[in-house]
């Protein structure tokens, strides 16, 4: 399944690579000293960056057979360096590598989302792991020979374009990538200069960002600005004067925002971004609108600010991750009928069956806990003796006024099927809040409040807004148990300013405890969050 290939060395792999990567910073700063880069230095110089690239693939490729063959060996071996490196600030027995002895003087703990959800001080993020430079090189290297299998001309100088100042490959090496000829300048720090340079480049074949929710903001924000945009492409702000380009921007723009992206970049192939929970809706309506008729591929699954699972399979489109065997070492819990088994025992990666759910568990030497992370895969397959997953949803994005427990799975599927239902409409995000959070005061019957931003509606009207709730007793028996009680009343839906969720997410952003990558929340537990979007409603 692994869509790499061995490549035939006329010198021994460790001194091949000590080659290149010694002629690549000399043609670099060659390069430097020389106002004009010569074109036969540029292929040199992504000549050599791919060759290295491809060898340390080949080497991190080799590193993932024997890991994934010897399942169990790999995994102690990560136990014992998560125990090893944290010697000393555990109530562990000296020495002790067993893993029945880990699990029983170790009991299982929920993120720090869980237990400070309350405070008014704590965003809603777990605690972050230690980042492994391990992890994020392997995800970097194997991800991009495998998007270059896919896509061959993805990766050629002047073909792949950053539009957001971080970027989606786990361990960036900026080296590599001013070698291989990305587009993107390097120095930037905001997303208007990096688009602005991604415009002024119309054979794009490949657009990155770091997640699907910051390239929904920057086409979002390419239509707000578009017009001033134009300009400065027309008047060479960032070089030679390009009016022909400038007017392709506006007319592409005037078209609206269905396949935008293709109208911009006719030859462009292949978006990439970072996986990370409450990605979906963003990429549904990326799907859906600007990025009409293009493939998406995540090189990894981020989650607690680490690289959890590799995807090696660009051509499926339901995003499968392989959960590998190292570091953070990785526990799975059983998941059963959408609700935790508190007694269930957590399960490696070889004891896991097909088709069964299980929520993430990993431990990492950082403080030594084993940490339910929330988030629940569903096993689609196997690679070598490791786990093939998607990812399913999150434990804690959950509703619950009156004991219902409605999960995250459900309330989009109802959201999406009163969305359907209302003439133009396209959902780009939303977020729920439990009534009591806004206004503990509130003498009605407990109820969510959801906000939402939506695209081609600007006003709802009392029978629109009535269809959630028509939509939620339909996916949730209980709900409609309570309903017809009277015990919960009707969803109370709100429409807000475009760009308001840009603003939720850098709130959540600005946190020095934040996740890296930050996970959107469906569910908002704090309420200055909460009021974040309640300030912004405009219908």
């Amino acid at each position: 399944m692994l869509l790499l290939w061995p490549l035939p060395l006329p010198l021994p792999p460790p001194l091949l690579l000590l080659l290149l990567l010694l002629l690549l910073p000399l043609a670099m700063l060659w390069q430097q000293r020389r106002r004009a880069r010569p074109s036969w230095l540029a292929r040199l110089q992504h000549q050599v960056a791919w060759g290295a690239l491809g060898l340390a693939a080949a080497w991190q490729h080799r590193k993932l057979e024997q890991s994934t063959l010897h399942v169990g060996q790999s995994q102690q071996q990560a136990l014992e360096w998560c125990l090893k490196k944290a010697q000393g600030s555990c109530c562990l027995p000296r020495g002790s590598t067993d893993l029945s002895t880990f699990r029983s003087h170790l009991p299982l703990t929920k993120t720090r989302q869980a237990k400070e959800e309350e405070s008014e001080e704590k965003l809603l993020s777990p605690a972050p792991l230690q980042d492994h430079r391990e992890a994020s090189l392997q995800a970097t290297l194997l991800g991009l020979v495998t998007l270059n299998k896919a896509y061959p001309e993805v990766l050629t100088p002047g073909s792949t374009a950053c539009v957001t100042p971080t970027s989606p490959w786990p361990n960036s090496v900026p080296w590599l990538r001013h070698a291989l000829g990305r587009v993107s300048p390097l120095g930037a720090k905001d997303s208007q200069t990096l688009l602005l340079e991604a415009l002024i480049s119309p054979g794009l074949r490949a657009l990155e960002a770091r997640t699907a929710v910051e390239l929904l903001d920057v086409f979002v924000g390419l239509e707000a600005d578009g017009k001033e945009m134009a300009e400065a492409i027309a008047a060479g702000n960032l070089g030679t004067p390009l009016p022909s380009r400038a007017a392709e921007l506006q007319e592409a723009l005037e078209q609206g925002p269905r396949g935008l992206a293709l109208r911009l970049w006719p030859k462009l192939q292949v978006v990439v971004t970072l996986d990370a929970g409450g990605q979906a809706e963003a990429v549904a309506a990326l799907r859906a609108l600007w990025c009409q008729g293009l493939a998406f591929f995540s090189p990894a699954y981020a989650a607690s600010g680490g690289v959890m699972a590799l995807n090696l399979w660009p051509e499926q489109p339901q995003g499968f991750y392989l959960l590998p065997p190292g570091v953070p070492f990785i526990e799975l819990l059983p998941v059963k009928e959408g609700t935790q088994e508190e007694a269930a025992s957590t399960l490696l990666l070889t004891d896991v069956q097909r088709e069964e759910e299980y929520e993430l568990v990993l431990t990492d030497h950082a403080g030594l806990t084993r940490c339910r992370l929330g988030d629940v895969v569903r096993v689609v397959g196997a690679y070598n003796q490791c786990p093939v997953v998607s990812f399913t949803g999150r434990l804690g994005q959950t509703l619950s006024v009156r004991g219902e427990v409605t999960d995250e799975n459900i309330f989009s599927a109802a959201l999406a099927k009163a969305v359907g239902q209302w003439p133009g409409a396209k959902l780009l995000d939303h977020a729920c809040v439990e009534s009591s959070i806004l206004d503990p005061c509130d003498g009605s019957a407990p109820h969510y409040e959801v906000f939402m931003e939506l695209r081609g509606l600007r006003n709802l009207s009392e029978e629109n807004r009535d269809k959630l709730d028509h939509c939620l007793k339909e996916v949730s028996p209980h709900y409609k148990s309570l309903r017809l009680r009277g015990s919960v009343s009707p969803a109370k839906v709100h429409l807000v300013r475009p760009g308001s969720f840009r603003v939720l997410r850098e709130a959540l952003a600005a946190c020095p405890s934040s996740s890296f990558p930050p996970e959107m929340p469906r569910v908002l537990r704090l309420g200055h969050l909460a009021k974040l979007l309640q300030k912004r409603v405009m219908s």
